[in-house]
Parts: structure tokens; sequence; C-alpha cells
């Protein structure tokens, strides 16, 4: 999305649902929800499952040119295969044994119900291009194997949709994760096999996510979700500042818009080194932004929380102590609503009651009502202030008592100092 939006392209959503068994409806609204949560939009989009007829056109015209070719085998004599081949220390490739078999053999096959998968035939030579993140990469098309394009059940893989799709819709840019790069080296033949032209398609394969202890992230994960962080209340441009740094050379900063770091993005940065993705890192990127955001840009949300009474010059006072917007709530309680608060020894709060300003107050309340406490008691530093910050909190951190003591007002005051 940065890369289309850098380079003034466009940038396409497409849903590969070819796979029946694995594709709901479900799954690509919450692809849709996800997206528009960060903010990605995209110029155009369709489902590869309403262009089955065009699938099927490209792969008749690979069959009548003599590069998609049908396979009997079961998955079971496929497994046996493989695991002979690698029991002699051979690589576990397909070895094209389909294309010996003559019209009776599989006119036997097809009598016993047997429903063909289609390969496609790659020509022997090295297969390579210059890659916008890994540089140089080259494959001998011979260490690959020929790949399925077809199922048994006659639905398209991946790897051949997609190419159909990238000359249909004249696609220019592919980024994706590293893993599919040996699919890169075979679809590169497939774009000549269609096109009869070396393609012009650029690609750029990104090192994948590992967790802090360097171990892979599975997308299956679903406590690691974009939706659950939508529901803990993290803020989608702190998803959005991560990730667009993340395995790169530059600093990862909290960025308030999305076309601050579209002016900021640029490909080059990014190394092959795997970037660890940690939670902690993203809150603490959270805690950041939150910080930044003026009160205009939140204010509606806080209304939608029911944090209404969060007023701008209460927000400047509270954003530097939230972790998500959804703590604005406790310190709207904390602010106006009635609290109880752990006690702690009821004499110096009595004395600390007894001692306190009355009304109007001013900045200067906080101070006045301190050191006449630290007359009266002989406490100060910590042992002053700190019960005082719990009886009025509930909490050890905040901001600074002088602003919270006006808001908090001193009835509720004197309500804590004697809870």
């Amino acid at each position: 999305w940065l890369f289309a939006r850098k380079v003034g392209g466009q940038f396409w959503l497409r849903f590969d649902d070819t796979d029946l068994v694995r594709s709901e409806a479900r799954y690509a609204t919450a692809i849709e929800a996800d997206l528009a949560w960060l903010g990605l939009n995209h110029d155009s989009s369709f489902r590869q499952s309403d262009r089955l007829d065009r699938y099927g056109e490209v792969k008749e015209q690979l069959i009548k040119d003599g590069r998609l070719y049908p396979c009997f085998e079961t998955p079971e004599e496929l497994d046996f295969k493989r695991k002979r081949q690698v029991a002699r220390g051979e690589p576990p490739l397909y070895d094209r044994a389909a294309l010996k078999l003559t019209d009776a053999e599989k006119q036997a096959f097809a009598q016993e119900g047997r429903i063909p998968h289609w390969r496609f035939l790659l020509k022997d030579q090295t297969i390579a291009w210059d890659d916008m993140v890994r540089g140089p990469v080259s494959y001998q098309s011979n260490h690959l194997g020929d790949p399925v394009l077809v199922r048994g059940d006659r639905t398209y893989l991946y790897t051949f949709t997609s190419v159909v799709d990238d000359l249909d819709f004249a696609i220019t840019h592919i980024v994706r994760g590293e893993h599919h790069v040996t699919n890169t080296a075979t679809q590169l033949q497939i774009f000549e096999a269609l096109q009869k032209q070396p393609t012009t398609i650029q690609f750029a394969h990104t090192s994948l996510l590992v967790d802090a202890t360097g171990h892979g992230l599975s997308k299956r994960i679903g406590s690691l979700s974009l939706q659950s962080l939508r529901e803990d209340g993290v803020e989608a441009m702190s998803v959005n500042s991560f990730l667009a740094r993340l395995g790169t050379s530059l600093p990862i900063e909290p960025r308030a818009t999305l076309q601050e770091l579209v002016d900021d993005f640029d490909l080059s940065t990014f190394s092959r080194t795997p970037p660890r993705f940690d939670i902690k890192e993203l809150m603490s990127l959270n805690r950041k932004l939150l910080q930044l955001l003026p009160y205009e840009t939140v204010e509606n949300r806080l209304k939608d929380l029911g944090a209404d009474l969060i007023t701008a010059p209460v927000w400047s006072l509270i954003r530097n102590n939230l972790d998500t917007l959804k703590d604005a709530l406790n310190w709207q309680d904390i602010c106006f609503s009635t609290i109880s608060p752990q006690p702690h020894d009821q004499d110096f709060m009595s004395l600390a009651q007894s001692c306190l300003p009355p009304e109007p107050w001013s900045e200067d309340t906080w101070k006045q009502w301190t050191e006449s406490l630290k007359e009266l008691s002989g406490r100060k530093g910590k042992e002053l202030y700190a019960p005082l910050r719990l009886s009025l909190t509930g909490l050890p951190y905040g901001p600074e008592m002088k602003d919270l003591l006006l808001i908090i007002g001193r009835a509720r005051v004197c309500q804590r100092l004697g809870a």
C-alpha cells in the first residue's frame, strides 16, 4: 500500500478464493474490516471466484501449447514417491512420469474414475530476476519441479490464477513475503508461456515476521490478529507506524497520519534479516502516539467510549498516562466520579482534610495545602505525597497533582480523604 501511494500507482485488493473448501465469506469480510480500520483503502477489488471462466480459457491455451499436462497419481502414490526419493537422498521433485503415459493408459485411468491434476511443464533453464529487496535472484528450473496448477477437484491454485490476473490487469509491481520466492521462479515461466515475452512485472520479497523469541508468526494464532489488537484498543496508526518501519534501517516512531508514512517510505531500507514483532514494543509505540494526538482527533471517539466528560484540558492532562484510549474511562472516574481508594493512615488523612484550603482553588492550592500538612505532620517527600496521591486517585502515578486537584474538586477530595 505504501509503495503504491509513494509512486502514485494503484493498490488492488484481490480475494484469492478459488479454494472452495477453505474460502468463506466471513474471511473476506474480516480482511475488508481490517484494512478499513488501518485506513489502507484500495482503488479496485475483485474475487478470483468470479473469473473461473477466464482461468478455464487460459488453462486450455496452456494445454494446447503443451505446457500443461495431466497427471493421474493419487495423493498416496505421490507421497510414496517422495518418501522413496528422500530415502535415496534425492530431492522430492515430481518425476514427470505422466509425460510417458500412452493414450490407452490415460483412458484406463479415466475409466477407473481418476480425475487428473494438471502440472506446468517447466523449461530447463536458469530463471533470474532482480528483486527489489533481495537483489539478484536465480534458480535452475530442474531444481524446482513442475508445479500443480489445477487440482484433482478441478480448482485452480494461486500460482496459476495470480499470473492470469497480473497479466489481465496490467499489474506492474508485486510486493510479498519471501516464502513466495520459489513461486515467483515458476510464475516467471508461466508469464512467458502466456505473454510470449519476458515479463515487465517487478517483484519485491520481504522477510517474514518472527515473534520476540525468533519463532515464526502464524496467521492462525488468534491471540495476535488485527481484530484482537483493535478490540484491545490499540491505535490503527500505531500498527501502521510499527509495520511500516519494522525490518528497515529506519527508526520506529509514532506517526499520526498515513501520509507521513508514505512520504518517508523507501523499499530499499528493508533488510533480509527477519524482523521481530514484539507486542511490548507496539504497546510502547501506542503510548507515544496517544501523547501526540490533539483533542480534536479523539473527541468523537471519546464520546463513543462514554468518556464524554473528558474535555480538551482534561485530555491534555491525562494523555501521557494512557496505554490505550480506553484508559480514558478510568481517568474520567478518577476526575469526576465517586471512587473508593485503598485505605491509608486515617489520622494522617483526617489531618490532611482539616487543613484543606477552602474554595475557590488555583494552581497554587496543592502547594499551599501540602506545605501546611508538612508543617503539621512532620512528613516530607514520598512519605508526604504518595499517600495523598493514592487516596485521591487510587494510583501511585499520574498527572501532576496540582492540576488534578483542580479537576477533582474539594467535595470529592473530602470524600476520598474520609473514605
